[in-house]
This record gives structure tokens, C-alpha cells and sequence, in this order.
């Protein structure tokens, strides 16, 4: 017979804190190999550091607010807002910020093996 495990409910009070960048809190629902999910609040005006995920990729789907992303590669940003979906591809070096007026709030599925959060002490072009 095959044991199945039981559905698991992880209660926003449960949520615990994860993998620290400055400007932004994660908070972390689940972890088992090769998926992360949880999510991400960031305040009004805050600018989080730059950051990339290693070999991770993951996907953000905004709940409120706006999510203000700015990349290697890309010039100025691009914003998500409520009900819109981001994709961050491996190794890209990045920041969020909240260019709103009510802190922004958005779940993360982050799927690999990597480092889950590699902060970088510098800006990478077109940023830099």
C-alpha cells in the first residue's frame, strides 16, 4: 500500500522569514527539493539590494501594489501590478522596488536546487 501524505495548510501567522535582502521582507510557506514558495512584501519607496537567485527560476504572481523590476540587460524597468505574473530567469542580477503608496505584496514559486538568494554588492549594466 502507498502512503500518501496528508494536505499541509500554512497559515500566513506560520509563514517564516527567509533569505534576507535589504529593502524587502520574503517569507517562506514550503521548501522541499528543487521548489520554494512564499512571498514578498515590499514597503512604499523601498529599493531592495541587488540580488539574483543562482540557478534558480521563479515566478511571482503580484497580489497588490506594484512591483517595480530593474535587470541586467534591460534598460530602466518594467512594472507588475495586481494580477499580473513576472518570471525571473536564473543567475539574473536584480533589484525590486515600490514606486506605490501601499506596500506591495506577491507570492513566489521559486523552482532549481540553487542558492535560493545570492545578494551582489554591485549594479550590473546597463545599472552600473
Amino acid at each position: 500500500m502507498v502512503h500518501h501524505e496528508p494536505v499541509r495548510v500554512v497559515r500566513e501567522a506560520e509563514l517564516l522569514e527567509a533569505d534576507p535582502t535589504a529593502g524587502m521582507v520574503r517569507r517562506r510557506a514550503f521548501e522541499v527539493p528543487g521548489l520554494w514558495a512564499g512571498q514578498v512584501v515590499t514597503e512604499p519607496a523601498a529599493v531592495s539590494g541587488w540580488h539574483h537567485h543562482d540557478s534558480n527560476v521563479s515566478m511571482l504572481y503580484v497580489v497588490r501594489g506594484v512591483l517595480r523590476l530593474e535587470c541586467e540587460g534591460v534598460e530602466g524597468w518594467v512594472d507588475a501590478v495586481a494580477g499580473d505574473y513576472v518570471q525571473v530567469p536564473a543567475f539574473t542580477v536584480h533589484r525590486e522596488s515600490n514606486p506605490g503608496r501601499e506596500p506591495s505584496l506577491a507570492v513566489i514559486a521559486r523552482s532549481g536546487l540553487g542558492i535560493p538568494t545570492v545578494n551582489v554588492s554591485q549594479a550590473p549594466p546597463p545599472h552600473a
